[in-house]
């Protein structure tokens, strides 16, 4: 790699962390040094009070071009064909795209060029994504004989089941425009508008109180699979201890007063 950096960072004044994947040469892949470092990074986040929200983003083509089938060929050499190292590489992408989830911080996807296998996961476990005209999404494991059951999780939690199977099982590229159709991004903008439009959301979501934030999004995913009964019963809780915060009753207090809020993110 010449000593380039696989992964850049970039805070700026209103709490957006960016984290681009440059790794151009590899199609910025999830080699094992990519899902390690973009594991530290997000743990890293999750700890920052400095940092409101996260977008990720990435130079070149491609914004992921899925795990590195060079690094996976490679270790079939060893006498166990390369049971052990496949096992940590999926222990360690499936880590990644928990801590992702788990991050208190939104997390936005930005996505220019092809986001393919688990970087289509990478795309579906972020809470958000936008993407330009260009972008397009694929989970091709089955042109090669290799399911791609790991992508299945976070896509089949974000598309309908049959947009989901048709992707699994077809391995067929979706266009940007099918792909928010599908629910798999929010937005598609012109090639030229992406960063723009992507930094306008987190500059949104980041003047926000970030407690509320955490409190939202950790409620949205804790409640998402539970029976309807008990999901009100764990959201009513959440909105009581919600109430109770300071940020909740300064903002109400704002709202009534026609002033803008004056968080404390507590």
């Amino acid at each position: 790699m010449g000593g380039q950096e696989i992964l850049l960072q970039e805070l700026d004044g209103d709490g957006v962390l960016r984290v681009t994947l440059n790794d151009v040469a590899r199609r910025n892949a999830l080699s094992e040094s990519m899902l390690g470092q973009l594991t530290r990074v997000m743990q890293a986040a999750s700890s920052d009070r400095a940092v409101r929200v996260v977008v990720l983003a990435a130079n070149g083509p491609a914004f992921c071009a899925g795990h590195d089938l060079k690094e996976l060929t490679a270790a079939r050499a060893a006498p166990d064909r390369g049971r052990e190292y496949f096992a940590r590489i999926m222990s360690s992408c499936s880590a990644l795209m928990q801590a992702i989830l788990s991050c208190p911080k939104p997390v936005i996807a930005e996505v220019s060029g092809v986001a393919t296998a688990a970087g289509c996961q990478l795309v579906a476990s972020c809470d958000l994504a936008i993407a330009d005209e260009g972008a397009s999404f694929s989970t091709p494991g089955v042109h090669i004989g290799l399911f791609c059951s790991t992508p299945m999780v976070a896509l089949s939690r974000n598309v309908a089941s049959k947009h989901a199977m048709e992707m699994l099982l077809t391995g067929d590229m979706v266009p940007a425009a099918r792909a928010a159709e599908m629910g798999l991004v929010n937005r598609v903008v012109p090639k030229g508008a992406l960063r723009d439009a992507t930094m306008e959301m987190a500059r949104k979501i980041a003047g926000k109180s970030s407690m509320t934030l955490a409190t939202g999004k950790r409620a949205f995913y804790e409640q998402r699979d539970m029976a309807i009964g008990e999901a009100y019963e764990y959201a009513s809780k959440v909105m009581v201890d919600n109430m109770l915060a300071r940020d909740a009753e300064e903002g109400i207090n704002a709202f009534i007063d026609k002033r803008a809020p004056h968080w404390q993110d507590s």
